[in-house]
């Protein structure tokens, strides 16, 4: 005798169908989003995806979830590990270059440290060694792009009083300067302050004949 599939079995063959075809197209749906590169976070939005319960209306109002497994095939993993491996190297040069930038500029803001770098040149010529006030310049330029991390109300006030102190070229008006920031300092109750201004303007001094 010929045998037929009994009634039921075929209609659980097309639930299952049904199934997998609303899970097909949730997994479809979930993955549109997903970075092919990011093999973890597509595994982690897909299985949370498909995990959530679903619905299925039939006689028997079914409900339903799945746990998917997410791989790449060997070519396109290697192809993913070696992408993956250029973007740290770039991201790396692109870091370092940014930290010796900072650091550059950091130190440029110093009119010091643009002499230094000036005469440490290998065709440095002394008769066209740049003037104070250049030197000041060039280094107010550099000071004005710190990064924004370091434009605090600190490093502001720093730069006002830099540039308001080169505006006195004469000793005897730094020296009197001194002597008011340090008695402000007193007034203020910070001795140790006032203190360390005066000895600063005190070395700074001109020796006597």
């Amino acid at each position: 005798m010929a045998g037929t599939t009994p009634p039921d079995l075929a209609a659980a063959e097309a639930v299952a169908e049904r199934i997998r075809t609303v899970l097909c197209d949730a997994a479809r749906d979930a993955a549109r989003g997903c970075d092919p590169a990011d093999l973890a976070a597509t595994r982690n939005t897909l299985a949370r995806h498909l995990h959530r319960k679903r619905r299925l209306a039939t006689d028997l109002d079914l409900e339903f979830s799945a746990v998917i497994a997410v791989d790449l095939a060997p070519d396109d993993l290697a192809a993913v590990e070696r992408l993956l491996g250029s973007q740290r190297e770039q991201g790396i040069a692109e870091a370092l270059r940014r930290q010796r930038t900072a650091a550059l500029a950091r130190e440029l803001a110093d009119p010091a440290a643009v002499l230094v770098r000036w005469i440490e040149q290998a065709d440095a010529d002394w008769a066209k060694l740049p003037t104070p006030e250049q030197a000041a310049a060039l280094a107010g330029r550099f000071a004005e792009h710190r990064p924004d991390r370091e434009r605090s109300v600190d490093f502001e006030l720093l730069e006002v009083l830099r540039e308001f102190l080169a505006g006195f070229a004469e000793q005897s008006q730094r020296q009197m300067l001194c002597a008011l920031l340090a008695s402000g300092m007193r007034r203020a109750d910070r001795p140790m302050h006032a203190d360390r201004v005066e000895a600063i303007a005190g070395d700074a001094a001109p020796a006597e004949p």
